[in-house]
């Protein structure tokens, strides 16, 4: 990856002798291990067996958790944060698993669209919850830093899955409370 970026580098016209960029493959490529490292996370070690019975039955909310990911079409960050709601039946999930569930998808190259879907499903798969509801709201450095560059936009996507899906008390709750 170090000599990738040093061809990346050169492309652009830059001098690798540089003084500022002798060390800038190395580090760009350990920056990017990093910004990417949710390739080398699974679920099992990720929830850590945090699950414990409870007789909850109402709505758990983690708002307002950051996200930092990467745009699979230009490799550009994506900032922002993400909601979670689900109805436990049976089992909740320790309050870090849900961020950590976040961080391991944020941190591989996707499509916000994507990303959501895949952080719902994973709560509803390992809590058995009778529902779940995911909001990301994000703003894309692809879409500011080039292209159409508007600086103010965010992107919303959400999922919901279970009793958020078809029930629309659940639903609109989750919505209500979410907002700022």
């Amino acid at each position: 990856m170090e000599k990738a970026f040093a061809q990346i580098i050169t492309a652009v016209g830059e001098d690798l002798t540089r003084p500022g960029l002798v060390d800038t493959p190395k580090r760009a490529a350990k920056a990017f291990e990093f910004l990417n490292k949710g390739y080398h996370q699974n679920i099992d070690e990720v929830v850590n067996n945090a699950l414990f019975p409870s007789d909850a039955s109402e709505m758990v909310i983690v708002k307002d958790i950051e996200l930092y990911s990467m745009c699979e079409h230009h490799l550009l960050p994506f900032i922002g944060k993400v909601h979670v709601a689900y109805i436990p039946n049976g089992m909740v999930l320790g309050l870090s698993k849900v961020a950590r569930i976040v961080d391991m998808f944020g941190r591989r190259m996707q499509i916000q669209e994507n990303l959501t879907t895949q952080i719902a499903e994973t709560i509803q798969q390992v809590t058995g919850a009778a529902g779940v509801g995911v909001i990301v709201e994000a703003k894309h450095m692809c879409m500011m830093m080039r292209g159409v560059e508007k600086q103010n936009s965010v992107m919303k996507t959400s999922s919901m899955l279970g009793c958020f899906r078809d029930n629309q008390a659940t639903r609109a709750e989750f919505l209500t409370l979410v907002k700022d």
